[in-house]
């Protein structure tokens, strides 16, 4: 099946995200980093008859969303939440059962590099059993030295 063009691609997608506008009254927005899509496959397995997930461009939902804020002007407390990474699950259920079942579907992930600690990381100061000529490293990288911290903890 040969893929559709962008222009068709992206009204398709406009009418999709309208369409679930109008027909679920509530909304999550859920951070997708480090999600891996086996996982959110389960996610949608797990959520389906209950809650539809959406992902897609953060520009183009933004658009589609201040276009319908005549009809549904409760939409502009959702524009400020949509950065980043994100995706939408919609819902007619109970917010508190749809978002224990995405908690459920929660793993902890092994630590990347570049990536940022989801909580504060300290060690304890003590010495290093590194020479006094090879703690330079440490010196130079100055305010990035505690995310380097974080990083070598995690993956020890």
């Amino acid at each position: 099946m040969p893929r559709e063009d962008r222009a068709t691609w992206k009204s398709n997608y406009f009418l999709k995200i309208m369409q679930l506008l109008d027909d679920y009254p509530k909304c999550f927005t859920v951070g997708i980093d480090n999600v891996s899509s086996k996982q959110m496959q389960q996610i949608r397995m797990s959520l389906c008859g209950k809650a539809v997930v959406l992902m897609g461009k953060n520009t183009m939902t933004c658009k589609v969303t201040h276009g319908h804020l005549e009809n549904n002007p409760a939409l502009e407390k959702l524009l400020p939440h949509i950065r980043g990474n994100v995706g939408f699950v919609f819902t007619k259920e109970d917010l508190m059962e749809i978002r224990d079942m995405l908690l459920a579907n929660k793993v902890p992930a092994a630590a990347r590099a570049g990536a940022i600690t989801p909580c504060d990381v300290t060690g304890p100061a003590q010495n290093t059993g590194l020479r006094p000529e090879k703690t330079s490293s440490f010196q130079a990288l100055g305010d990035f030295a505690p995310s380097v911290l974080r990083w070598c903890l995690k993956c020890c």
